[in-house]
């Protein structure tokens, strides 16, 4: 290679920060659908639509190739479940090696949703927590089937969502259990620890309650020495399927009066990393409380800084941070303000949007809560 010659690498690895997966779409979706979609946000490289390699039939999901990283922050925090052909998509930050997807990790289960919340709320209601690569709330032919997956970029931010949204009501209705999911265990794991049941329970009446989801091979409640429940046992069964039906039914569901915990049951090491984490949660509590609305602000003169971008946005509400992205010191025409409520960040948005400042009209828009930027 000469000298003076882009390094190739450097080059593939900036412009995979410029693409995002679109997933969830309608069979009918061009490529040049998704570039009349999306080329209002930057300038586009390509889009693709994904197909079977043999029918050529789509696959329901593609990729839209920008320019510049900036545009695709964009588009991801602004665009996400817009629709196309009426229904909406799902946007993420593309990802060329798959193994953080494939671990498991940051990955949270949310039980006891309202049928109401959607793929739209699920995300901005756990945006705040730190950047998602992926949320579903599962549904069948009727809607929500009542719980959903979110995938954040980290143990961390999972931690942070499950400490902050445990018990917290959405709609009027208790979320039961956040808790962390390892893709490989949910997809294999057979044996369920059940807990926070009453003295009278014994291994007949356990599993006459968990037979009803398939066959079991034991069942055990774990007594003490003079033969006392102690509230907790397992249940084995026979198959995956019988297992996982059974901690989504039967966990947070009251018997005789007591709400029973039931979840995959751990092997001693993945007690002892979850004794960590819990730990790691009760030393961050104070420090990790969610960030305020972000409100995301695109055509920005080259004159605005940080100051002035404060100063036009602090009739509105209370600013924590306001700044201006910059290159080699240069406005990159996108800046963020945010809020400590809500209600800021709505009034800052439908007062902004379209306003003259310094010789460009704003484009401004709610957006993904981010806990650095």
């Amino acid at each position: 290679m000469g000298s003076g010659e882009p390094n190739p690498a450097g080059k593939k690895k900036k412009y995979l920060k410029a693409a995002l997966y679109v997933g969830d779409l309608d069979p009918d979706v061009t490529e040049d659908m998704l570039y009349k979609k999306f080329r209002p946000a930057g300038p586009l490289r390509f889009t693709r639509i994904c197909r079977d390699p043999v029918t050529r039939s789509p696959l329901g999901y593609g990729y839209v190739n920008f320019r510049f990283p900036a545009d695709a922050e964009w588009a991801l925090n602004t665009m996400n479940f817009d629709l196309i052909n009426g229904k909406p998509f799902r946007l993420m930050w593309s990802q060329p090696d798959d193994r953080l997807r494939k671990s498991g990790v940051g990955n949270i289960f949310i039980k006891n949703l309202d049928k109401s919340i959607d793929n739209r709320a699920l995300f901005y209601l756990f945006s705040a927590f730190g950047n998602i690569l992926s949320c579903k709330v599962v549904c069948d032919d009727n809607g929500s089937k009542g719980y959903a997956y979110v995938h954040f970029d980290s143990l961390a931010a999972a931690n942070r969502a499950i400490w902050h949204m445990n018990g917290v009501r959405l709609n009027n209705r208790q979320v039961y259990r956040a808790a962390e999911v390892r893709t490989r265990d949910r997809a294999t794991f057979t044996n369920v620890f059940v807990k926070n049941f009453g003295d009278d329970m014994d291994d007949e009446k356990l599993k006459d309650i968990f037979s009803e989801y398939g066959p079991t091979e034991s069942v055990k409640v774990i007594r003490d020495a003079s033969g006392k429940s102690k509230g907790f046992g397992f249940v084995r069964y026979e198959t995956h399927e019988a297992a996982q039906k059974a901690v989504l039914d039967l966990h947070g569901k009251s018997i005789d009066g007591k709400v029973l915990y039931v979840g995959r049951a751990q092997k001693k090491i993945e007690r002892l990393a979850e004794l960590r984490r819990r730990f790691e949660r009760l030393r961050l509590k104070e420090k990790s409380r969610p960030p305020g609305v972000p409100v995301y602000i695109k055509n920005l003169d080259e004159t605005i800084d940080d100051e002035k971008l404060k100063e036009e946005f602090s009739s509105f509400g209370s600013i924590s941070r306001a700044k201006v992205m910059v290159e080699v010191g240069q406005g990159k025409g996108f800046g963020v303000v945010c809020y400590s409520s809500f209600e800021e960040a709505t009034k800052a948005v439908d007062e902004m949007n379209g306003r003259i400042m310094g010789s460009k009209p704003l484009h401004v828009t709610l957006g993904q809560a981010r806990r650095r930027w």
